[in-house]
């Protein structure tokens, strides 16, 4: 029997498997966005079994189980690491036209060449097989085997960048860098939360959080420490943009509002934050940076599971927000003075797809090519449809040449090969209009416009110092 991963997985016509194997195959991997450890990535971390490695921290695995009636025990909780994969892969068959049952086959036949299907009866032979391979797959080995040229981690202002400046030292030919994603800084509705915060702040920076303005020399201090340990990009996770600022002196009132314990209204919330995030604006475009701006999710809805386990463990949904105005006001007030940065803008919810990308295009100022550029797929996006939605319409209503393409936006090393799930939907997507007539048959043409999604364009469009090696 062929094995699910063949060659052309994916690849339905001869020119979609000519883009894939002669174009896009070999590119590197630029990988601008990621949530992996900079302290693995430091320490070459080697992962004790499958579990820790495939497991820990995949809320989308654990949405899967939940869905699949497994108990918590077996997601979060306390089952043994043997039990909880055997949980995974008695879950597997049961995600059959879920990416979920794509990647696990993928990512088993890219790290460990096994191409045996993981169900619950062959979850032993499996553990075992990928098990004896784990000690070859440090987090370093990964990088380099999966050809990545860069990686970038998402880190809070309050982070120590230690972990870079080591990564730096090892020689590694993969550039790991820090994004600057500053979300706590006005996340001021927990009082006690937030002053916590700004204590850690003030100790990485070796100086007083206890203003308004100290918050803002703090934290410019620190986005001039990622620009120094080469980070260019910086991030934000919101529910629609921040658009309405408040004064200066209202935004002193408020800090010092909260650091007296006192719960600031959600409109003080809101106008504080979007202060915050003009300031951020002009930081970046005052450096050259590129600013990320993930919008729409809904974010830690089942209550009782936050209050047991924390955000991030698979209780998220797309949200139903009206985007379109305070992105346009917020990406107007920096303009206005010239201060718009390079931006990249992530939106959960596809309906909000022909809107984002028409209202991107207001703000295309013929200084740098896709300046402004409507993410791929993310989140609950990024599977085959989800891709080829974002494409269509950023190809209908912009320009996909210049498109910067794909990323993983995970916390597991064993996700790289959604790099090649991209491409390979890319690929498909091309090639199949290349075969009906809808675009030439030049392969020169298109191939070179693949190449450039790949990986090209994130080389030019980011400005990250890469290893020579992946360059030229």
């Amino acid at each position: 029997m062929t094995a699910f991963i063949h060659p052309d997985f994916l690849l339905h016509s001869n020119a979609a498997q000519r883009l894939y194997h002669d174009y896009a195959k070999t590119e590197p991997v630029f990988d601008y966005h990621n949530h992996l450890s900079p302290a693995q990535i430091a320490a070459d971390h080697v992962f004790r079994d499958l579990t820790e490695i495939w497991l820990e921290g995949d809320h989308y695995k654990w949405r899967a189980m939940r869905a699949n009636g497994v108990a918590e025990t077996y997601c979060t909780g306390e089952a043994s690491p043997r039990e909880k994969f055997q949980a995974w892969a008695e879950t597997v068959p049961h995600t059959l036209r879920n990416p979920l049952y794509h990647w696990t086959a993928l990512e088993l036949q890219r790290y460990f060449d096994i191409d045996t299907p993981l169900n619950g009866n062959t979850a032993e032979e499996i553990w075992q097989s990928a098990n004896a391979r784990l000690p070859q797959l440090s987090t370093q080995a990964i990088l380099q085997q999966q050809k990545v040229a860069v990686a970038c981690t998402t880190d809070d202002p309050a982070d120590s960048l230690e972990t870079h400046a080591a990564i730096n030292a090892t020689g590694l030919t993969t550039r790991v860098y820090p994004t600057f994603r500053p979300d706590k800084a006005y996340a001021i509705g927990n009082p006690e939360s937030y002053r916590a915060y700004c204590e850690k702040l003030a100790a990485t920076t070796g100086s007083t959080v206890a203003s308004f303005d100290d918050l803002l020399a703090a934290l410019e201090k620190r986005h001039a420490d990622f620009h120094a340990t080469g980070g260019r990009i910086s991030d934000h996770g919101l529910e629609t943009a921040l658009a309405d600022p408040c004064s200066l002196a209202e935004a002193r009132a408020i800090f010092a509002k909260v650091q007296d314990g006192q719960v600031p209204s959600a409109e003080e919330q809101a106008g504080f934050g979007a202060l915050l995030m003009l300031e951020f604006g002009r930081w970046d475009a005052g450096r050259g940076w590129t600013k990320q701006l993930h919008l729409g999710a809904v974010r830690n809805n089942n209550t009782r599971m936050f209050s047991e386990l924390g955000p991030d463990t698979g209780f998220d949904s797309i949200g139903d927000f009206r985007q379109g105005p305070a992105l346009t006001r917020y990406l107007s007030s920096l303009a206005e003075t010239n201060e718009l940065p390079k931006v990249v803008v992530y939106n959960l919810n596809p309906s909000d797809n022909y809107m984002l990308a028409t209202l991107l295009g207001n703000f295309q100022d013929g200084t740098i090519p896709g300046k402004l550029q409507f993410g791929t797929g993310w989140w609950f996006l990024d599977q085959k449809e989800g891709m080829e939605w974002q494409m269509n319409a950023l190809s209908n209503l912009g320009l996909l040449s210049r498109f910067v393409g794909m990323l993983t936006d995970s916390r597991s090393f064993l996700s790289f090969p959604r790099h090649e799930y991209f491409r390979r939907t890319l690929c498909n997507l091309l090639g199949a209009e290349m075969e009906r007539g809808e675009l030439p048959g030049d392969f020169d043409l298109v191939g070179d416009l693949v190449r450039r999604i790949c990986f090209t364009n994130a080389r030019d469009y980011f400005g990250l110092e890469l290893d020579p090696k992946f360059a030229a």
